[in-house]
């Protein structure tokens, strides 16, 4: 008998160090994932999943009452926290943005449309129906590269496109230049519009892809377009697009001090069918970011990003 509860004993103290050691496993991954080595492309896609390490936390409690270890369902209660402390508020009620009168702001809107989309004709409408100041894309090409030039240089006077990335403006825009983001075609473009609330900068960008065991091209992309934006001497500056960089990506570290991207909530944007990480991005120096929202549009396997820009 004594043997007996001797094993036992043993047992229910392996159980309770198995699930404490992979509660606190799971907390390390969460406080310290940028810590991670990126080999291979390792540690950014665990930056790009932290958020969604905190759905292992009732499958370890849950496990830890199947087990009947009481003290690994408490244990998991701290990586329960930690994932409160530093995710939680994306999923909260933020508080309400500030209000930008509408006679001294203008609405961007932005979207990767997808090389290889089947629907541009709808893609294209549901982009000129947001009514948009300033629409900018990614990914002109291919199959959708006429519909899309056709149905909105309807709606836009002014437009401009530079390789696989495009403008269309309610506002008149000069100077359009290629901007360098690393790869050997244009994949970026800067443009300066005369808005009725003054002059605004406008990049539009498409950052390389993250290849499985290549990070290093898009992490040179992210510098060089840093680089760029941190000499930039336009007063008033909005940077959009596809960044290809979720925003627990440990090389947002340092990136273009001075802009900031006021999205609130997780803000996911993709794979459009059911968004895991939030790839695309608005930027602003020198103006106010407010009323960030996602918007879903046929064709693309990307979702919209869209935002007011105060120009006051």
């Amino acid at each position: 008998m004594n043997q007996l509860h001797e094993v036992t004993s043993r047992t229910g103290n392996g159980k309770t160090v198995v699930f404490i050691g992979a509660a606190a496993l799971l907390t390390l991954l969460l406080i310290g994932h940028t810590r991670i080595p990126d080999i291979g492309g390792l540690g950014v896609a665990v930056d790009t999943a932290a958020p969604w390490l905190g759905a292992l936390v009732p499958v370890l409690a849950v496990l830890a009452v199947l087990f009947r270890c009481p003290a690994g369902a408490v244990a998991a209660l701290v990586p329960l926290m930690a994932w409160a402390y530093l995710f939680g508020s994306w999923w909260a009620p933020g508080p309400p943005s500030r209000t930008v009168p509408a006679s001294q702001s203008v609405r961007v809107v932005s979207q990767n449309l997808f090389a290889a989309n089947t629907s541009p004709v709808a893609t294209a409408r549901a982009l000129a129906a947001t009514n948009a100041d300033i629409i900018a894309v990614q990914e002109l090409g291919g199959t959708n590269r006429e519909a899309v030039l056709r149905i909105l240089d309807e709606d836009y006077r002014y437009h401009d496109q530079l390789g696989t990335v495009g403008l269309w403006s309610r506002y008149p825009i000069s100077d359009t230049s290629a901007v360098d983001v690393g790869v050997d075609w244009h994949r970026g473009l800067r443009t300066q519009i005369v808005t009725p609330h003054g002059e605004l900068v406008v990049y539009v960008v498409h950052l390389p892809s993250i290849r499985l065991g290549d990070t290093a091209t898009r992490n040179n992309g992210l510098s060089i377009l840093s680089r760029a934006l941190s000499k930039e001497s336009a007063d008033r500056v909005v940077v959009v697009g596809d960044f290809n960089t979720a925003g627990t990506d440990r090389h947002w570290s340092g990136f273009a001090p001075g802009y900031r991207d006021n999205h609130s909530g997780a803000g996911f944007t993709w794979p459009a069918s059911f968004p895991m990480a939030r790839l695309d991005h608005i930027f602003g120096r020198g103006v106010t970011v407010t009323d960030p929202s996602v918007l879903s549009v046929p064709g693309p396997d990307h979702r919209a990003v869209s935002a007011v820009i105060g120009l006051g």
